[in-house]
């Protein structure tokens, strides 16, 4: 049994999947304050994913000091560079996804178990997205389909939707895509023998 430091829907449904148990609870973590301090230090997408994925866990660990906590986050960079956020307003996305139309972008997720307060384990991935150059009219119609459903995702899509229709190519796993390296977290409670294997 572990704790998921989150209720994401997706991360839920994924480990609920692959079999594991577990129970979730939220971290409760100012993520917006830690988000603008790191990026004022000039963090990049990568390490911010990988900061707060740990801040989540560490934070549950320590209310559970015997129980692994799996915390995860996920971050969005334009071709740029430059980090999304979630979109607060339908136009907000209208324009994200504008600007994301016929480029390439970058999403990272991050996984870390911690146990004691401490974390232990530590996996970051990154998938690279092509979003095809599609018209305004598929725009508007995606985003009379999805919002706000996809206000609480970074980017703007939720690959188990219509959020396939925006992109021409992938490159990088599924599951880190939806917001979890599964596999190598997999292996890893394997290892430890918390799974079969």
């Amino acid at each position: 049994m572990i704790i998921l430091a989150s209720q994401s829907a997706s991360r839920k449904a994924m480990l609920e999947a692959a079999g594991v148990a577990f129970s979730a609870e939220a971290a409760g973590v100012d993520e917006d304050a830690v988000k603008a301090a790191m990026i004022a230090e000039g963090t990049d997408a990568r390490r911010l994913a990988d900061a707060l994925a740990e801040l989540k866990a560490v934070k549950v660990s320590r209310r559970h000091p015997t129980i692994l906590v799996l915390g995860c986050d996920s971050t969005v960079a334009a071709e740029d560079g430059s980090l999304i956020d979630k979109a607060e307003s339908r136009e907000d996305s209208r324009t994200q996804l504008q600007n994301l139309r016929g480029t390439t972008h970058k999403l990272t997720s991050a996984a870390v178990v911690a146990l004691g307060g401490e974390p232990i384990w530590r996996h970051v991935d990154t998938a690279k997205l092509t979003m095809r150059p599609f018209s305004d009219a598929f725009l508007d119609s995606y985003l009379d389909a999805e919002w706000p459903a996809i206000g609480g995702c970074v980017g703007g899509y939720r690959l188990e939707g219509l959020g396939a229709q925006l992109f021409s190519r992938i490159d990088g796993d599924h599951f880190t895509i939806l917001g979890l390296p599964l596999l190598p977290l997999l292996d890893w409670l394997r290892v430890r023998g918390e799974l079969l294997i």
